[in-house]
């Protein structure tokens, strides 16, 4: 059974002989970064149980384990990925102001 690929490794596809190869020590520098960032550590947290359920509420909205969903937030807010909501209308607002 071949296995159907999506736009994005169709596109993958279509382009493979425009990529070029790169050298064995580049390669290894890469694998190397990408399993460090792979290794996670347990740890134990103490938080209120109402947040924990709420965490838990959000999870199964999103379809994700409530320890996968936690561990996304820590990651968006240490990457600062993760933005308030507050400078996301500041945001708006300068756009706004800044068409009219």
């Amino acid at each position: 059974m071949k296995a159907k690929l999506d736009n994005f490794e169709k596109e993958i596809e279509n382009n493979a002989e425009s990529y070029k190869s790169i050298s064995k020590g580049k390669k290894s520098k890469i694998t190397s970064i990408i399993d460090e960032t792979r290794k996670t550590k347990n740890i134990n947290i103490r938080i209120s149980e109402y947040d924990l359920e709420k965490l838990r509420e959000k999870s199964a909205v999103e379809g994700l384990p409530y320890q996968t969903l936690l561990s996304s937030i820590i990651h968006k807010y240490v990457s600062d990925q993760l933005v308030e909501e507050k400078d996301i209308i500041k945001s708006i607002q300068l756009l706004r102001f800044e068409n009219t």
